[in-house]
């Protein structure tokens, strides 16, 4: 059954991101993790290769009872327990044992995590890199009108439509090398097993954390149980996207004011008592969500704080403020796009 969809999700929402973080997807990339797992230790002559066979064909088949799962989770706190034991079950024996074999729920949780992120991250960058685009354009098109320029609110010197979309882009450059730079900090695998030490894998853990990498697309670092600082990482760059979109958001809805009517924006919203008004919906929309992602961007970072070896609720809370951080971004790009294409530089009153 899909999930409810808000009145809000049609402003705030980003269909496409918020996807990612569904059921189905997130147990599709656990079950990934699982078949990758035992496929590698097989290859490192760890667990039997029959058994690899065997768990391969039964993941290929699974159809997970997500009523069943959710019961599970609302009593273990994670989803690996009872995914895990649903597949052993179907599994049988003599393989059924090999599956999730020295690992934890958490490293099928991160890993399932990291193979949803990894489109995501190219999506975001073609997002950004399509809005330079259009800002491109825009300057080619556009930039040689005539603004007023405002400091503090108050009129400075002119200035002139390149200039702001100058303004504008820099950042957003900024941000698509910022993304190139962490993403091989973000898109790892996640190999650390009970402790986070590798144990029970006879000295071959290392091989195995790399045959698994490999066979999911991901790269290959220590356990990072406890050390988040790759997605509270993740986490500021998207707030820094939103941030800087929350800024040409302002922008654009004080140069659209009547007072100043430097923009002219097609298809503003509409007013219920007053049928003169054009309101710049989007505008808007782009600095309550620059807002709303710097505090969840703060709520991330204190999910850096775990107990000893693994803190449920360190990882609780990441798993509450990710995935709707990750979607105020991408909302913010698609509304940032949409403001843009139907925005027109007037020019400064005389």
């Amino acid at each position: 059954m899909a999930a409810p969809v808000s009145l809000l999700d049609a402003l705030l929402g980003d269909e496409a991101m918020a996807a990612r973080f569904g059921d189905r997807p997130e147990i599709e990339a656990m079950l990934a993790f699982e078949r990758a797992l035992a496929e590698a230790q097989a290859s490192c002559g760890l667990i039997p290769p029959a058994a690899a066979v065997a768990i391969a064909d039964a993941i290929s088949s699974y159809q997970p009872d997500l009523a069943e799962l959710r019961s599970r989770m609302a009593a273990d706190g994670v989803l690996g327990p009872g995914l895990v034991a649903a597949l052993r079950a179907r599994i049988g024996e003599p393989h059924g044992r090999w599956l999730h074999f020295q690992a934890t729920s958490q490293d099928a949780v991160d890993t399932g995590l990291v193979l949803r992120l990894k489109p995501a991250v190219a999506d975001l960058d073609s997002r950004l890199l399509a809005l330079l685009d259009l800002l491109a354009r825009m300057r080619v098109a556009q930039g040689g009108v005539v603004l007023m320029g405002h400091t503090r609110m108050q009129r400075a010197l002119p200035i002139s439509a390149a200039d702001k979309l100058e303004a504008w882009a820099l950042p957003l450059r900024r941000h698509r090398h910022r993304l190139a730079a962490l993403s091989p900090r973000l898109l790892v695998a996640q190999t650390g097993g009970p402790v986070g030490i590798s144990s029970g894998l006879d000295g071959k853990a290392e091989a195995v954390a790399a045959a698994l990498a490999a066979r999911l697309g991901l790269g290959v670092a220590p356990c990072w149980h406890t050390a988040r600082d790759g997605i509270v990482e993740f986490g500021q760059w998207l707030a820094l996207v939103a941030g800087s979109l929350g800024k040409i958001g302002q922008d654009v809805a004080l140069l659209a004011q009547n007072e100043i009517g430097s923009v002219r924006l097609a298809g503003g919203g509409a007013s219920s008592a007053m049928a003169h008004k054009s309101n710049p919906v989007a505008a808007e929309v782009l600095v309550a969500l620059a807002r709303a992602t710097a505090g969840l961007s703060g709520t991330l970072a204190q999910a850096m704080v775990h107990e000893g070896e693994r803190s449920g609720a360190a990882w609780t809370l990441e798993w509450m403020t990710l995935p709707p951080l990750a979607i105020a971004a991408a909302a913010a790009l698609r509304h940032a796009d949409a403001m843009l294409r139907s925005l027109s530089f007037i020019g400064a009153p005389d």
